[in-house]
């Protein structure tokens, strides 16, 4: 299947991505293709899942559990290892891919590819660490002449719901975590990139993971939410927009929930910062794959004194950018998902000059792809300041008191991650304390993740940590063994001081069978 579908990317042939179902390729739901934002021709073909598919994966799902947690943690670790290496393998014609169906260009694409890499291989680390701990219960009376243990043990069943933005390092993050943990995993591809989709499940599948471990289906928001009320599912982690996040909270229930929604993500540009240096960073992280990532710079506040000097110094940034197709290695900013999403940038652009903004650059488009713009001056009310543009759109700003900033800042319903340039480390600690954000990056933009390190937000931007070890603590559960009368620590209650060196070991009064 992986070979098929590379192919069929680099013979500009449709790329057929079908479900995988029960240890199987092939649906006969409904056809669905995808029409790839850049080239403006069908790319790729799926099949949207039957209520009869979804039944039988959650079917299936159920019946793999047991075995997929029976393998050992090497074994997981070491097909998670191979799966690293062949997708190191394989990087041009998976960035290839996610260049057809997404119009990203195919430099982010291998970058991306670079981290399903690594992705995997911290997994696979992580598989060899999962342990237990003993627990110091002869620490309290109750507890004298007994020991206790615990260990992770796999959830069960998870659900991986992934977007359509970096969809090959997120089902990586998502789905080799979950194996990782000892689940069986059922993925929901995004519409828009079926085959890319597909092909990080392949790549899994030939390197090693059992039929067991992993299914594949297709379609929209239908799909997930029966698939998020399903009861074979214990676990569920989505990555997506806040409205769609509340919709799988309440289809979920009383489930196991990771959310990694939106973000408005700001960056501050002190006084004291080397504006050359922050200008050609906030261009870069602000423009790659056209400004769609929950961490893009959207946001920019730089100190008035250094207002137009930034100013001048980002618009020439911007202007060095190459835009057009994907699938040239110079190129620096493609098309968007489509039309819709670049008409969002045209028409916010619009409605902040008629607030009494400035467009320094961009507020146009061509089809899918929108041109860098840059906003300055927009009102604190304006659509580019106040939602989740997620697109090719920067607004910059000027402030005067950097504690106002920060809670400007804080206004936004979102709080992901924020960027900060300057030399003063009193602000950095006072910065990392007050705003209300997962993180923050010192002497970068919001627009910077390794993938090892918790990633996650606050208020609207969900909760729960995207990281293989943050993951696994999530797609686990804690399980307790209790040995009543068996003790490895000491049993002695009380000292007999009549005698001395004598010791009484007692422990009647502290056995007591009351419950919770």
């Amino acid at each position: 299947m992986l070979d098929s579908l590379l192919k069929a990317g680099l013979d500009a042939a449709v790329a057929e991505a079908p479900p995988y179902v029960a240890g199987q390729w092939g649906g006969n739901g409904p056809a669905s293709t995808r029409t790839g934002p850049y080239l403006r021709r069908v790319v790729s073909r799926t099949s949207t899942a039957t209520g009869d598919e979804i039944f039988r994966a959650l079917a299936s799902a159920r019946s793999s559990a047991r075995t997929v947690a029976g393998l050992a943690p090497a074994l997981r670790a070491d097909v998670l290892e191979r799966a690293s290496r062949a997708a190191s393998a394989h990087r041009e014609g998976l960035a290839r891919l996610l260049a057809l169906e997404l119009g990203k260009p195919v430099k982010d694409g291998l970058g991306e590819i670079d981290r399903v890499a690594d992705t995997f291989a911290v997994c696979a680390s992580e598989a060899r660490h999962i342990g237990g701990e003993t627990l110091p219960v002869a620490g309290w009376s109750r507890g004298v002449g007994n020991t206790a243990f615990t260990y992770r043990a796999p959830a069960g069943v998870a659900l991986a719901i992934t977007p359509f933005n970096a969809p090959a390092n997120l089902l990586a993050h998502k789905l080799g975590a979950s194996f990782a943990a000892g689940n069986t995993t059922l993925v929901k591809a995004p519409p828009q990139a079926p085959a890319s989709t597909a092909a990080i499940v392949a790549l899994l599948l030939e390197s090693g993971m059992p039929p067991q471990g992993v299914q594949l289906l297709h379609g929209g928001g239908e799909v997930g939410a029966l698939l998020c009320a399903a009861d074979e599912v214990a676990v569920i982690s989505f990555t997506g927009s806040a409205a769609t996040g509340r919709e799988v909270a309440r289809a979920a229930g009383a489930k196991r929930l990771v959310l990694e929604l939106g973000g408005n993500a700001a960056t501050i540009v002190c006084e004291d910062a080397d504006i050359a240096q922050a200008a050609k960073e906030c261009a870069r992280t602000g423009y790659s794959n056209s400004g769609q990532s929950c961490v893009s710079v959207q946001r920019v506040y730089v100190h008035r004194s250094r207002y137009d000097a930034f100013l001048d110094a980002f618009t020439a940034a911007v202007d060095t950018l190459r835009v057009g197709d994907p699938l040239d290695p110079a190129t620096d900013v493609g098309s968007m998902v489509d039309e819709e999403a670049a008409e969002r940038v045209v028409r916010w652009s619009a409605e902040a000059v008629a607030s009494g903004a400035r467009v320094l650059r961009g507020g146009t488009r061509d089809g899918a792809t929108a041109a860098p713009t840059v906003v300055a001056d927009p009102a604190p009310d304006s659509s580019v300041v106040v939602h989740e543009v997620f697109g090719a759109l920067v607004a910059v700003l000027p402030y005067d008191d950097f504690g106002a900033v920060v809670d400007t800042c804080n206004t936004s319903r979102y709080g992901l991650q924020a960027g900060l340039f300057t030399r003063d480390l009193g602000r950095v600690v006072t910065a990392w304390r007050e705003l209300e954000t997962g993180a923050l990056i010192v002497g970068g933009t919001s627009n910077h993740r390794l993938d090892h390190v918790p990633f996650g937000g606050v208020k609207d931007s969900g909760f729960g940590r995207e990281t293989p070890r943050s993951m696994i603590d999530d797609y686990t559960v804690v399980k307790t063994l209790m040995l009543r009368g068996l003790s490895v620590w000491g049993d002695t209650t009380h000292l007999d001081t009549t005698s001395p060196g004598t010791a009484s070991s007692d422990t009647t009064a502290t056995d007591g069978e009351a419950g919770a």
